[in-house]
């Protein structure tokens, strides 16, 4: 399966109204702590402005509200996994990506046939505390190896300066969160890892 090779991760509705337009053709919308009608709200518009857009938009752990609403992506971790009705997610049609940070947990995912693989952190990350240090793009290329044709997302620490270095390494789509919505010109950043994606 051919992705996008850019792969933005935003926690509100707003980021996606301002990014998606730009040219963003897959994004993650990730809701943390915020009560569940706001979040089915905020997951509904973040649909519909993508399917304008002719955007993937991957739901971040809400697999019910994903199945309910017709969402075609979802992203689960390790924790998700624990608590997701598989079935009922495949029955529903959603393709699978899932996080992963060491062996046994890349075959633990491998079993479940995920759309794609996310790796992390490649580099240090402010975004959430981990019991994972870096990983290092040696793991990355290690990472590749095992997945074969399945896509592998490099995530954690990642900027436009690092992108090339992933791609390079193995690594079919970069994972961005601070390295845009901690920028001056969000906007601006935005197209330029559109550039350095293409």
């Amino acid at each position: 399966m051919n992705l996008p090779r850019f792969y933005p991760v935003f926690d509100d509705i707003r980021w996606l109204e301002r990014m998606v337009p730009l040219g963003v053709k897959l994004v993650q919308l990730r809701i943390k702590d915020t009560p569940m009608a706001e979040v089915k709200a905020q997951l509904q518009a973040g649909k519909e402005l993508c399917a304008e857009h002719d955007a993937i938009m991957v739901v971040n752990d809400y697999w019910e509200l994903a199945i309910e609403l017709g969402c075609g992506w979802l992203h689960l971790g390790q924790e998700d996994l624990d608590a997701a009705d598989l079935g009922a997610i495949r029955a529903a049609g959603l393709k699978l990506g899932v996080s992963t940070h060491d062996n046994a947990e890349l075959d633990r995912v491998l079993a479940f046939e995920p759309e794609y693989v996310a790796l992390g952190p490649v580099y240090p990350t402010i975004l959430k505390k981990m019991k994972w240090h870096q990983q290092g793009l040696g793991r990355v290329s290690e990472w590749k190896s095992l997945l074969g044709d399945t896509p592998l997302c490099a995530i954690g620490g990642m900027s436009v300066e690092r992108a090339p270095g992933a791609f390079e390494s193995g690594a079919d789509i970069v994972a961005a969160v601070t390295d845009i919505t901690l920028k001056d010109d969000p906007e601006a950043r935005v197209r330029e890892w559109l550039e350095v994606c293409k």
